[in-house]
């Protein structure tokens, strides 16, 4: 902290001596170091409290960091789901178009049921009528 030499601590000593005598010079060393003492503690709470401060900053700094690299991963991670979504939709679309019957050249597309229509009720379930020619209704339709 200070550049003190050996020579410059006894030549110090000295003079103390011959100003303080020697009855006063061992109080004064004591209260000398004690004040010594107390100036290198409050030194070293202030050092420790700074250290403490650039930690927490530094702790801060690695937060904030981190959080705005949780964001954009996040918003990455959003559009590659939007893309996938998007991407899955077109598929589906492809898949039902395939799916669905191919429509007869001469023929008009039908109408889609009415989404407005009522529905029959629940218990109105009708039988479909019995045919007519058992042989029929064992061996199938003829055709002759």
């Amino acid at each position: 902290m200070f550049d003190i030499g050996f020579g410059e601590l006894l030549l110090i000593a000295v003079v103390a001596l011959v100003v303080l005598g020697p009855e006063r010079l061992p109080k004064a060393a004591r209260f000398a170091g004690l004040w010594v003492r107390r100036a290198r503690a409050q030194w070293y709470s202030v050092r420790a409290e700074l250290e403490r401060e650039l930690a927490a900053e530094e702790l801060k700094r690695s937060l904030r960091e981190t959080q705005d690299s949780l964001r954009q991963a996040e918003a990455t991670l959003r559009q590659e789901a939007e893309a996938a979504r998007s991407g899955l939709d077109g598929l589906r679309q492809q898949v039902e178009a395939d799916l669905r019957p191919p429509e007869p050249a001469g023929e008009a597309p039908q109408p889609a049921a009415d989404p407005e229509a009522p529905l029959p009720a629940p218990g109105s379930h009708t039988e479909p009528a019995p045919p007519a020619d058992p042989a029929e209704e064992r061996d199938g339709p003829r055709h002759s």
